[in-house]
């Protein structure tokens, strides 16, 4: 079954647009594995504008699902990770300056990079992910690195199931059935969301993991959180 992981980015960040500890990113936390879901995922990024470095040591010691730390490895992050010791920390090639994650990693061009960080990481009993876009032969690639698993960057994919375009799915299907065959495990994630998610889940094999957090906490706010976090798992299995 492929598990939920709920990115409370969107918590932290109308905490922050007040000050103050409202909503409280912990207290979330607590309540969303509560709720049913199987991992928390954060994304701390250099300028702290949502989540906080404090607050992924802050959140370890109350996540008894699966822990994931999304980030740029660089330096600053990787010494965080290295700290706290999450369940999977996965790479995401984003520029200091993105609103959001917007591309997967060039394997080709970052393989030595890709192949040091990864292994420092797995020197410390850390899963590790590769954040990708659907193309294959950088996906072989990938599997050259030593990563456990690829996170298919689905924003295109999201995209163009609701203009009604269901074939878009199917870079995906074909970069999942390549990875299974490398021994890679797939998560995916990005503006998947309660009328995508279904679909994608039902036709990409062995999807084990998706992380997903703006539209879920939006969805929240007409639906309420424990009822969104369920309905996910409803349409997940």
């Amino acid at each position: 079954m492929t598990k939920l992981s709920v990115n409370i980015n969107k918590i932290a960040t109308l905490r922050n647009s007040r000050g103050g500890n409202m909503p409280n990113v912990v207290q979330a936390a607590i309540d969303i594995q509560e709720f049913g879901a199987e991992g928390i995922t954060v994304h701390p990024r250099p300028d702290e504008r949502h989540i906080r470095y404090q607050d992924v040591y802050d959140l370890k010691p109350i996540v008894t699902t699966e822990f994931n730390i999304e980030g740029n490895p660089i330096k600053k992050f990787m010494d965080l990770v290295l700290d706290v010791k999450p369940t999977q920390v996965t790479l995401v090639p984003d520029a200091e300056d993105a609103i959001t994650s917007n591309a997967g990693w060039d394997t080709k061009k970052h393989i030595d990079f890709l192949v040091d960080v990864i292994v420092e990481f797995k020197r410390n009993n850390i899963r590790t992910s590769i954040f990708m876009d659907p193309v294959l032969p950088l996906i072989e690639v990938a599997a050259k690195t030593g990563t456990d698993r690829i996170e298919l960057y689905t924003e295109e994919y999201a995209t163009q199931y609701a203009l009604g375009n269901k074939k878009a799915i199917e870079p995906y299907i074909n970069s999942a059935k390549l990875a299974g065959e490398l021994g890679l495990g797939v998560n995916a994630g990005h503006d998947l969301s309660l009328d995508n998610i279904e679909y994608f889940a039902n036709n990409i094999p062995n999807l084990l993991e998706v992380s997903i957090g703006h539209a879920l906490i939006s969805e929240s706010l007409y639906l309420g959180l424990q009822n969104v976090v369920n309905m996910y798992l409803h349409k997940l299995k």
